[in-house]
């Protein structure tokens, strides 16, 4: 979590298991978790090259990894994590780690996804749930909503229709994914079911 916690919240009001919640800089989301009785952590980039061109991605991810195993964690939701975790960390966690974005993937991939869409003038947008793997924004696809573009729109109103979509879709995804997991299955197996317009 890097973000306003908005998605956070949906988690939680949808009765969702949250054991931890982590951030890679001070935000809003650890306040949410921590006001919830969640654990809040804030494992940040100083002592790994900050947000500098020295930034140490692999001990970044290899450190991360270490904190959610030490938590015993079966789930990784990302919500507006700002940092690309290396093949280290999905390896502690195959095929376990969901990232929500903000367009329709394979369209406009990384952090300006609602801009690229306005520039693009596409009729919609929307938003992805993926499983998130080491190349940005491109894991296989667990279920996708679509949000008409009007004309008036600019990147504030844009995005936070696309957020109130993924404030109803990530939950439901994540029910879905933790119930599929409960019985044995990995998350991947129940992409086909979470196919959503």
């Amino acid at each position: 979590m890097s973000g306003s916690g908005t998605i956070l919240e949906s988690i939680i009001n949808a009765g969702l298991d949250v054991t931890l919640v982590a951030s890679d800089r001070p935000c809003r989301g650890l306040e949410v978790a921590q006001g919830a009785g969640i654990e809040a952590l804030l494992v940040g980039r100083a002592d790994y090259g900050g947000f500098s061109a020295r930034f140490d991605r692999e001990g970044y991810s290899k450190a991360l990894a270490q904190v959610l195993t030490k938590y015993r964690i079966d789930l990784v939701a990302m919500a507006g994590f700002g940092t690309i975790m290396t093949g280290v960390f999905h390896e502690a966690f195959p095929g376990r780690v969901l990232n929500t974005h903000p367009s329709l993937l394979p369209d406009f991939k990384g952090w300006h996804a609602v801009a690229q869409a306005l520039e693009a003038k596409v009729a919609e947008s929307g938003c992805t749930v993926h499983i998130a793997t080491e190349e940005l924004d491109n894991g296989p696809v667990l279920a996708q909503r679509r949000v008409p573009v009007y004309a008036e729109d600019d990147e504030a109103s844009l995005h936070e229709r696309i957020k109130d979509v993924e404030r109803q879709l990530y939950p439901l995804v994540l029910t879905r994914v933790m119930a599929s997991m409960d019985q044995g299955d990995e998350p991947i197996s129940v992409a086909g079911a979470l196919e959503e317009n």
